[in-house]
């Protein structure tokens, strides 16, 4: 306490307090189909208020330029992971690969490494459209959710976005992606993603000018993937509330199964003995009004200043089980 006044906490620090929980009193599982021990917690929150910053985690350096380009993949309701590579971002290449190692094993393509693979989607239209395309995740969900009738769509971000400037104090504007038609053995085999959806449902709404956001995420890798879904969700926050000519107020971030994987431990363990900086802040370019006319080129990070990136294996887990392998299906 100073001058009557009490130091506020720096926000980052949710993030740090889950990751020593779950070192503290994490449940032990093993991921089936990889067989990695990772620990795990069940049902936590964090929140970040927007007009205090952007959270970008600055304990570790966060892949800011993946985060921005894969978000407007996702609200552009692109599929096909070629956009992806023509800008250099590569976080999505293992799925597209696992499908198209599907047809290798069954004699209908040649074998190709991977980056043989990716660099054939980038240099091979016909053989992008053809093997870049992920059907039934996130950009296809939100913008063209799939109905019984063969010729009809959902939009539902557009959909939540009309209904939000119709209804300012409207309580159902939900995008979900979680479809179970395709996921895992409620699916037909023929129709089962191999790829699992983690972030699988959100929520805004206008708290008195503000647009807050909340996300559920039932799977949660959170030294890896959480920090690039709390930047990816808050962004989305703030260009929504541009869109919809109101300010950025809350991204609220709630999990179901949040876990550190066992090959992670030590890089968590370094993580925390940095202290959280200053977090840097983002602009929308005033051009942006619709869906329609958002860009990454009008999007503007100012500020960021983390602590060295800290390096880890991504484990490639969820999808669609192999009962009879005991492995992923691929």
């Amino acid at each position: 306490m100073k001058n009557g006044k009490q130091k506020l906490r720096h926000p980052e620090y949710q993030y740090l307090d889950l990751l020593e929980e779950i070192l503290k009193t994490g449940v032990k599982k093993v991921d089936r189909g990889t067989d990695v021990v990772l620990y795990s917690l069940f049902g936590k929150q964090t929140r970040y208020d927007l007009s205090q910053g952007f959270p970008l985690l600055t304990t570790k350096k966060v892949y800011w330029k993946g985060v921005l380009h894969e978000l407007y993949w996702f609200m552009s309701g692109q599929t096909n992971i070629k956009y992806l590579v023509d800008n250099n971002v590569h976080i999505w290449d293992d799925y597209p690969y696992k499908y198209y190692q599907r047809a290798v094993k069954s004699k209908r393509e040649k074998s190709l490494t991977k980056d043989e693979f990716i660099t054939k989607v980038a240099t091979n239209k016909s053989f992008a459209k053809t093997w870049g395309n992920l059907p039934k995740i996130y950009g296809e969900m939100w913008r063209r959710w799939p109905t019984r009738k063969p010729k009809k769509t959902v939009d539902q971000l557009k959909w939540a976005l009309q209904e939000l400037k119709d209804d300012p104090d409207a309580k159902n504007l939900i995008v979900n992606s979680w479809n179970p038609e395709y996921l895992y053995t409620m699916a037909d085999h023929e129709d089962a993603s191999l790829f699992p959806i983690c972030h699988n449902m959100y929520q805004f709404s206008n708290r008195n000018g503000k647009l807050s956001l909340q996300l559920y995420q039932r799977s949660a890798d959170i030294f890896l993937g959480v920090p690039f879904n709390i930047a990816s969700y808050a962004l989305l926050t703030i260009v929504l509330a541009k869109i919809a000519g109101l300010e950025p107020g809350e991204f609220i971030h709630t999990f179901g199964d949040v876990h550190i994987y066992e090959n992670h431990i030590e890089q968590v363990k370094e993580q925390l003995k940095r202290k959280p900086r200053k977090f840097p802040t983002v602009t929308i370019d005033n051009s942006v009004k619709s869906l329609e006319t958002f860009h990454p080129d009008e999007v503007t990070l100012e500020n960021y200043d983390p602590y060295p990136m800290l390096k880890a294996e991504l484990t490639v887990a969820g999808g669609l089980y192999d009962p009879k392998t005991g492995k992923m299906a691929v």
